[in-house]
């Protein structure tokens, strides 16, 4: 990856290479948000700066376009906890990770890949997969493969380190090159919490990052199919993690790690055992601290408390995230919910609904 000493708030150009702009945005103590851009290139010349950032950002590929003298594209990146965050767009190309480009490589990493504009092509591991808009794709860059934009590159792509894949699908394998379906289950869920991972929300992320990359990697498993215990076995995990959670709510920034690792228990042990419920951790832990927070929002005793204390109370210290979480559950903010169930008009199945349930 592109990396720079720390500038001054801002934005700095930074002359890498002859005239392919690079504009890196620093607003300590934020991470860095990239940008690598064609723009400033001669028009002829744009195709072999473009493979240069490319490689730069992501690993070493070899990129073609039918109309080169025409060509455009942009890519920003920024990281969200162990994973980057990368939004690529511009003309048509086709895309080729090679075998000579496999030997020189020096990093791997797989790449969840999801386009929500126009149709496209992959192969990769012997699979020939067409892509709708909204449809996604998990690639193993330890493999070759090649990708046919032939409207717009307009893609997102998630960097994911290997490990991390790992702890989430015990065969990746099964699943790289195959269309993962975004229009419907698990598919579309992941598809639209993908889409929504931007690299300027990973700048200021609306919930931990450990939090959003833990839900990640739960709709990835749930969309790739993975079994999860369903025996007697995993029904009282389910219940030993379902009562964790609800004693540790409180506990703001509380991840899935945390919480398996006082249950003694492996990380990937805890999303499998929530997967087959139909549950994932951040929707439990989230769904808990709504309810909770409805619960002091009906008690008179708790009139003094502001919204803001509530919140906090429940682990959800910033005000306007306690706000939004709440509404996402209730269909109200809390101060409206409180002020409606005061006056009796919320009714028990919706005062019951809680959050991602």
């Amino acid at each position: 990856m592109f990396a720079a000493s720390p500038p001054a708030a801002g934005f700095l150009r930074l002359p890498s290479r002859p005239r392919l702009e690079i504009i890196v945005r620093m607003l300590s103590p934020t991470p860095p948000l990239l940008r690598w851009s064609t723009d400033s290139a001669p028009a002829g010349e744009r195709m072999d700066y473009w493979i240069e950032a490319v490689c730069e950002c992501f690993l070493e590929m070899h990129v073609t376009s039918a109309m080169p003298d025409h060509f455009a594209a942009e890519l920003v990146s920024a990281p969200l906890g162990a994973l980057q965050i990368n939004r690529v767009s511009g003309s048509a190309q086709d895309v080729y990770r090679t075998p000579r480009a496999l030997a020189r490589s020096k990093q791997d990493y797989y790449y969840l890949l999801c386009k929500d504009d126009t149709p496209w092509s992959a192969a990769h591991r012997s699979r020939h997969a067409r892509l709708l808009p909204g449809d996604l794709l998990l690639i193993d860059s330890r493999h070759c493969y090649e990708f046919h934009f032939e409207h717009t590159c307009n893609t997102l792509s998630i960097e994911l380190p290997t490990a991390w894949v790992e702890q989430w699908l015990p065969d990746p394998a099964r699943i790289c090159g195959r269309r993962l379906n975004g229009q419907e289950g698990f598919g579309a869920a992941l598809s639209a919490f993908a889409r929504a991972l931007l690299p300027e929300m990973a700048l200021a992320p609306t919930a931990p990052a450990a939090l959003l990359t833990d839900q990640l990697g739960a709709l990835l498993a749930l969309a790739g199919g993975g079994e999860a215990p369903r025996t007697s076995e995993g029904a009282a995990l389910h219940a030993r993690i379902e009562a964790t959670i609800r004693e540790r709510h409180a506990e703001p920034g509380l991840t899935a790690a945390t919480v398996a690792m006082g249950l003694d228990i492996g990380e990937r042990s805890l999303h499998r055992a929530l997967a087959g419920r139909g549950a994932t951790f951040a929707r439990q832990l989230m769904a808990c601290r709504v309810d909770v927070a409805r619960r002091l929002l009906a008690d008179r005793r708790f009139d003094h408390l502001t919204v803001a204390e509530i919140g906090r109370r429940v682990g959800l210290p910033d005000a306007s995230h306690f706000v939004r979480i709440y509404r996402q559950g209730t269909g109200l903010t809390p101060a409206a919910w409180r002020r409606a169930h005061a006056a009796g008009q919320v009714g028990a199945a919706r005062s019951g609904q809680g959050a991602g349930r």
